[in-house]
């Protein structure tokens, strides 16, 4: 994300509450049509209803869209944890001093995330590529 965008890439990855549940959805299912999204929602929502909110998504580039026959398969652009990393970048480079917010963050990690974290700095002062997934080497 380019920060000539100004505020718009905060605005790409806010997610509001529909937002966030079909994308629970997608990230569950990796591609789902309109109709399956509105099933795993608990059918509680109008087809049309799901339809804006997937064009919604489109447009903050989260979703794809590929026809299979007669209906639209959608599914995540992006996995949750690179979502996730992107909130967590976007919240970074909002902040007036991003030291001080990184270590804020990092002074709330539990032992583990920690441990986590030491680990794939280590790796990297290495030269090792550690897995990005799981943070093992």
């Amino acid at each position: 994300m380019s920060g000539t965008e100004g505020s718009r890439p905060f605005e790409q990855l806010r997610l509001g509450p529909l937002e966030q549940q079909v994308m629970e959805q997608l990230w569950a299912h990796d591609e789902r049509t309109i109709r399956e999204l509105i099933t795993g929602l608990g059918d509680h929502h109008a087809y049309t209803t799901i339809a804006t909110v997937l064009t919604n998504l489109e447009r903050k580039d989260l979703v794809t869209a590929r026809r299979a026959g007669r209906s639209v398969r959608y599914r995540p652009r992006h996995p949750r944890p690179e979502h996730a990393a992107r909130l967590m970048e976007q919240a970074l480079s909002s902040s007036d001093d991003r030291s001080a917010s990184i270590l804020h963050f990092v002074r709330g990690m539990d032992e583990r995330e920690t441990a986590l974290l030491r680990r794939y700095l280590e790796d990297m002062d290495g030269g090792g590529a550690p897995d990005r997934t799981t943070g093992a080497s």
